[in-house]
């Protein structure tokens, strides 16, 4: 898989009109650096943000490089739904993904601090049954692009955390898919005591279920 490409306007310091050096553009180092993660398929978006005295600036999403990596023209303007949720410190929600065609997301966290957990549940993947683990927060603005076939869940680390999702098709309700967030085989370790759950993640099945399903599906 190729590197990732990075977009830097390839100029000299712009002139200002007393014939000395202009500030940096902050549109000059906006570029999103794109790196592989242990799961396979599974990509960091990881932004450059431009800071000075009125605070920051960045690019959380470009669209060129993201579909020059995945070597698929268009991949981009595949994203049809945009969401979010907010959280108080210490919830939980996942862990879940969908079942059929599944669906291709962007996460990232626009407020606070969350800990993203990621189970592989593609049968054919070399990273079958693997978890991993990310940092995403407000400060590096780091994103992650899950593809379709990944349990999906995560822990709110401050007081509070808004958490954006990008996804590649409408979500159907009928096609949800989850796993307890405390089942004992996943055994996810979740940094703080755990506060809240929704009823839905509380009386959500097992990993062992689960596989059971994977495999059929597969063989259809």
């Amino acid at each position: 898989m190729p590197s990732p490409t990075h977009r830097r306007a390839e100029l000299g310091p712009a002139i200002g009109p007393d014939h000395r050096p202009r500030a940096p553009d902050p549109w000059h180092y906006a570029g999103v650096r794109i790196e592989q993660t242990d799961l396979f398929d599974v990509l960091l978006l990881v932004p450059e943000p431009f800071r000075d005295e009125r605070g920051l600036f960045t690019r959380t999403f470009d669209a060129d490089e993201f579909d020059a990596h995945l070597q698929v023209p268009g991949a981009a303007a595949a994203f049809v739904q945009d969401s979010q949720s907010r959280s108080i410190r210490g919830v939980v929600r996942g862990m879940h993904g969908r079942s059929g065609r599944g669906e291709g997301k962007l996460v990232r966290c626009a407020r606070g601090a969350i800990h993203d957990v990621l189970v592989d549940i593609r049968p054919d993947s070399p990273t079958f049954a693997r978890q991993q683990a990310f940092r995403l927060d407000d400060n590096d603005f780091r994103q992650l692009y899950i593809p379709p076939g990944l349990l999906h869940g995560f822990q709110a680390l401050t007081e509070e955390a808004d958490v954006c999702y990008r996804m590649d098709r409408p979500h159907d309700p009928r096609e949800d898919v989850a796993v307890a967030y405390d089942d004992p085989e996943l055994a996810i370790d979740w940094p703080l005591p755990v506060t809240v759950v929704s009823a839905r993640d509380r009386a959500a099945g097992s990993w062992a279920e689960l596989l059971p399903t994977l495999h059929r599906h597969r063989t259809r």
